[in-house]
């Protein structure tokens, strides 16, 4: 496995274990025990994904991870955290993560939402030139644009692939876990809150009346539908 990480972690037993461990398996692992001090290695180091633990001095990891999303849309940020509240996880994902990983875990998991964090950027990077446009949207996929209208939305990297997933298969619905798997990788299925928090945050972005959707269906226990206004 290769990739560059971040470990954000003010527990210095953990972060040296983590560090340890993802080393071995062949990643680029930097550490940091405050959310400044990683801020400050992100502004200098070419990091594709973060670990990082909510519960920390100074300004803390809900903030730190807002200010990484919105100072780095493509890093993939996994928090990590013993809060365990369906609102926790949802503040998380709100704030600007990709993942939510509850103490204590098991390490195997772990490594295993790693690898799916660095296959997403992976097929990011490869990807082939496409241009998707339905509606007054407009989703190139090369240069990971969107456009409204003719401006430009900012998407996260999972906001972007959740799009493209749901604008390349227009038309029709696609189940929670189709869309689970298809944005997250095949460790996940169950995550549903994952997909309401997400489905909300393109709403608010894409939609002109979020309440009212006209793109971004919701498909009553079943999932998600792109719709095709001219349909």
């Amino acid at each position: 496995m290769q990739g560059s990480i971040l470990i954000v972690e003010d527990d210095p037993a953990l972060l040296e274990s983590l560090h340890g461990t993802l080393t071995a398996l062949g990643l680029n692992t930097e550490m940091a025990a405050t959310g400044e001090y990683a801020l400050r290695l992100l502004a200098t180091h070419p990091i594709e994904v973060v670990l990082l633990d909510l519960n920390m001095p100074g300004v803390g990891g809900m903030a730190t991870c807002r200010v990484m999303r919105e100072a780095h849309p493509d890093l993939a940020i996994i928090v990590l955290t013993v809060r365990d509240h369906i609102d926790d996880k949802v503040n998380a994902l709100d704030a600007g993560a990709d993942d939510y990983v509850t103490k204590p875990f098991h390490l195997p998991e772990l490594i295993a939402r790693v690898r799916a964090a660095l296959r997403r950027k992976a097929v990011r990077r490869s990807a082939e030139q496409s241009l998707l446009a339905i509606g007054e949207i407009r989703l190139d996929l090369e240069g990971h644009q969107v456009r409204r209208g003719g401006e430009i939305v900012h998407l996260t990297p999972t906001e972007f692939s959740l799009l493209h997933v749901l604008m390349k298969n227009a038309g029709r619905p696609i189940a929670h876990r189709s869309l689970l798997t298809s944005v997250w990788g095949s460790e996940y299925g169950d995550e549903r809150e994952y997909l309401r928090t997400y489905m909300n945050q393109l709403r608010r972005k894409l939609e002109e009346d979020p309440a009212h959707p006209k793109y971004l269906l919701t498909e009553n226990y079943i999932g998600y539908r792109f719709a095709r206004p001219d349909a």
